[in-house]
């Protein structure tokens, strides 16, 4: 008796199986989190429903800056190639969101043409009405960069008298769209003009729930002086810390993202190594988009259970017959309480809550006897999403990345520093001489045989124990020295002979002058005695 309540609990508990994370995705969405969204109307507060575009596109890269800060120089850059629309200049020139990606052949598609393509992600966009769409161009061109990635260039953010001016449709709402779903947000900053405007502080703290996604770039750095440049990043980064409300300090790469010779070339090599680690970060993107999907689906997935909490919370309170909207007025205020009540009944914390003065603005155009009461199962259906099926699709991500070729951005600005002299560090610290006839090391031997053969030499060798009296003078840590030992111990007998402690030594010399060591030998610091040992 009542066995298939028994069949039906366990049938509810076992996860879902799934072929493709895209496809995983897909299916959970439509299947238990968009009745919920749908039932307690999520769309028209937070954001509208997700479309297969949006779990099936590229990886995004959002440009976000004042005007004149270089953003869409930054894309030539990256691209190596005008891109169609492209206008570069010291005034506001790009007064349009353009969406650079990948195409057959060179063209513009405008957008209205482009929220009608089930093919973009672009569809929701419509909501912003006429005076954005003709504002939105799609610019499509072939490029080997747009084959892994797109980028999203955006009008210059407006300081002074004409930040004043409205643009018709609402800027900050537009980019908190495109925030909920890119995979990276970089905010571009000119090293001259460091004055966060308010409609600039208006959009980053629209950009509030996505500061895992956000970069800074202090861009135009070659401008100034070394001293100059300290203050003005200090200058930033207190700037940053007022607007941006978080404990850690994100992330800002100082640079000059364009193709001129440096004006000021004192900084060049900080310059190379802050763009490595920038286009590290944005090749890593097509690698982990299968992850930042699944995570914004996880976030999506708690903001609408606390909605839905939220909206049968209000309906709950609210009388059958009179007084609605005295009632209305009076739970709209004391909106910060039925949150805290929320909070401690549910135990959910404190960040998962919407925004409550822009709640409560929503709620005013509202009709509250519209509202749903809360219903369990839709509620207990993305808990079991949350508990067992997202379990399985991070197992599923892990497969993926696994069983793919390491997936990365090529072409552009990203093939330049790979290969040959130009690779950042190329001929530098542990690469000093790689194209060198004679071996590097040769050059400070005598020095170093000098000390040689005062550490007792027998047999034209120097025991571990006299070798370490002199290493450790050096004062790095025993593992750097221990990992030093390994690669200058060709023979691996325990001992050292001349050219072994020379080659140690220059270990050493490398990792004081603030160089990474290797982890193999490089064949050029091999000492020309021992290069047939090796082969």
């Amino acid at each position: 008796m009542f066995s298939w309540l028994g069949s039906d609990d366990r049938r509810r508990k076992d996860p879902e199986v799934f072929q493709t994370v895209s496809e995983g995705l897909k299916k959970l969405y439509k299947t238990k989190l968009l009745p919920l969204e749908e039932h307690y109307k999520f769309h028209e507060f937070h954001s509208p429903a997700l479309e297969d575009a949006d779990f099936d596109n590229k990886p995004m890269v959002l440009l976000v800056g004042q005007y004149s800060t270089g953003k869409t120089t930054f894309i030539r850059y990256l691209l190596e190639q005008d891109f169609p629309g492209m206008r570069i200049g010291p005034e506001p020139t790009t007064d349009s969101f353009i969406a650079v990606m990948q195409g057959d052949v060179e063209g513009i598609v405008p957008g209205n043409a482009l929220v009608v393509d089930p093919k973009k992600p672009f569809r929701k966009l419509n909501a912003f009405g006429n005076a954005f769409l003709n504002r939105f161009v799609c610019a499509q061109l072939p490029n080997p960069v747009l084959e892994s990635i797109s980028v999203i260039d955006t009008p210059g953010i407006l300081s002074g008298e004409k930040q004043r001016i409205s643009r018709g449709y609402d800027f900050a709402a537009v980019l908190e769209w495109f925030a909920e779903r890119v995979d990276r947000i970089i905010l571009l900053f000119d090293a001259h003009k460091l004055d966060i405007s308010d409609e600039f502080s208006e959009v980053i703290k629209a950009l509030k729930n996505h500061e895992d996604k956000m970069r800074v770039v202090l861009n135009k750095a070659d401008q100034i002086e070394t001293q100059q440049l300290m203050r003005v990043y200090g200058a930033l980064m207190w700037s940053l810390g007022k607007i941006v409300n978080t404990p850690e300090v994100i992330r800002v790469y100082i640079g000059s993202f364009w193709s001129h010779p440096l004006l000021i070339p004192d900084n060049r090599k900080l310059f190379e190594a802050e763009e490595q680690d920038l286009f590290r970060d944005i090749q890593s993107l097509p690698r982990n988009a299968a992850l930042r999907k699944l995570n914004d689906l996880i976030k999506r997935a708690r903001l609408a259970k606390v909605h839905a909490y939220i909206i049968s919370s209000l309906k709950k309170e609210m009388p059958s017959m009179f007084g609605k909207d005295n009632k209305k007025k009076e739970l709209v205020n004391n909106l910060g309480e039925i949150y805290a009540r929320i909070e401690r009944e549910h135990q959910i914390s404190p960040g998962d809550f919407p925004n409550l003065r822009k709640m409560q603005d929503q709620l005013q155009a509202q009709d509250f006897s519209k509202f749903q009461p809360l219903k369990s199962k839709l509620l207990e259906t993305v808990e079991d999403m949350l508990a067992n099926d997202i379990a399985q699709l991070m197992v599923l991500v892990r497969q993926e990345e696994s069983q793919r070729p390491t997936q990365m951005v090529k072409g552009g600005a990203f093939e330049g520093t790979l290969h040959g002299p130009f690779g950042h560090g190329y001929g530098e610290g542990a690469g000093e001489g790689i194209d060198d006839a004679e071996w590097v090391v040769a050059r400070d031997k005598p020095m170093y045989d000098e000390i040689f053969y005062t550490l007792s030499p027998v047999d034209g060798k120097i025991t571990g124990a006299n070798a370490k009296k002199e290493m450790v003078r050096s004062k790095l840590p025993n593992t750097v020295l221990g990992k030093i030992w390994k690669l200058a111990d060709i023979d691996k007998d325990g001992m050292l002979d001349d050219e072994e402690f020379a080659l140690a030594n220059h270990l050493i010399k490398v990792k004081l002058e603030g160089h990474e060591l290797p982890n193999e030998l490089p064949s050029h610091l091999l000492p020309p005695s021992k290069r047939k040992i090796t082969e």
